[in-house]
């Protein structure tokens, strides 16, 4: 591995290869935060992918990426008197050193749990209104349940044992059936709506990230539908010809492997 003296050079190199950058190629002196944004969004869910996949090089090579969007915004800053790459690394030294008081404090914690804790009132101190201030409004609905149920549990708002959770999904999908049931379309989706929520909860208390186990399922079906076409294709017969107990054969096929 690279010695600490190695990475601060290299952090160099890429600050001097990004004032060549937007000093020389046209691309990139057009270029503002508002127009990186959906880059930096989808670059975000790259790795993502490459994490998932355990892919190690691609990990580092999005990281890169990553890594370039921070140097452009703070570069893009530093053109408007706004703030440079030392204000956003001084910004977040700062934060976590506040952040952190039973490291950098005399603070005493037990346990992640009590960190989370300390952590949220920590932000209301701040002068947050409220603890879920910090949830992005623009975030995946999925992703953003999560954060608002972390969130809450922060400050106590929480069920003590997962059973408990469990038995509110039982009942919320009681609720749903019900509205199926009467065929009642808006309350349908109310109730869906809370069944979702439930799932992420439980999911929090079995340790289990959901976006995680949901895209895991996701791969798993392309997998395996792809392995359906592909045997589809070996028969030269198209998909949309084949009975469900054809497909089904294949299907098993696919989950073997």
């Amino acid at each position: 591995m690279n010695t600490r003296q190695d990475q601060l050079k290299a952090i160099d190199r890429l600050l001097t290869i990004m004032d060549e950058l937007r000093a020389e190629c046209p691309w990139d002196k057009k270029q503002t935060m508002e127009s990186l944004r959906h880059l930096t969004i989808e670059e975000i869910y790259e790795l993502g992918d490459a994490i998932l996949d355990e892919d190690s090089e691609e990990i580092k090579k999005e990281l890169g990426d990553i890594l370039l969007h921070i140097v452009f915004y703070a570069k893009i800053g530093s053109e408007k008197s706004q703030f440079d790459i030392a204000d956003v690394a001084n910004s977040i030294c700062d934060k976590l050193i506040d952040r952190h008081p039973h490291i950098y404090g005399d603070v005493k914690v037990a346990n992640e749990e009590e960190v989370k804790q300390n952590w949220e009132k920590l932000k209301l101190k701040e002068g947050k209104k409220s603890v879920l201030e910090g949830v992005p409004v623009s975030l995946p609905s999925l992703v953003k349940a999560s954060r608002i149920q972390e969130k809450v549990a922060g400050v106590g708002f929480d069920w003590e044992e997962p059973q408990q959770v469990f038995e509110k999904l039982k009942e919320e999908l009681e609720e749903l059936q019900h509205e199926v049931d009467v065929d009642d379309k808006d309350k349908m989706e109310a109730e869906f709506g809370d069944v979702l929520f439930s799932m992420i909860n439980y999911a929090r208390f079995l340790n289990i990230n959901p976006e995680t186990a949901l895209e895991r399922t996701n791969k798993k079906f392309i997998k395996r539908f792809q392995y359906l076409e592909s045997k589809a294709d070996e028969r030269k017969t198209p998909l949309s010809d084949m009975s469900l107990a054809e497909m089904d054969i294949f299907w098993e096929e696919a989950k073997a492997l």
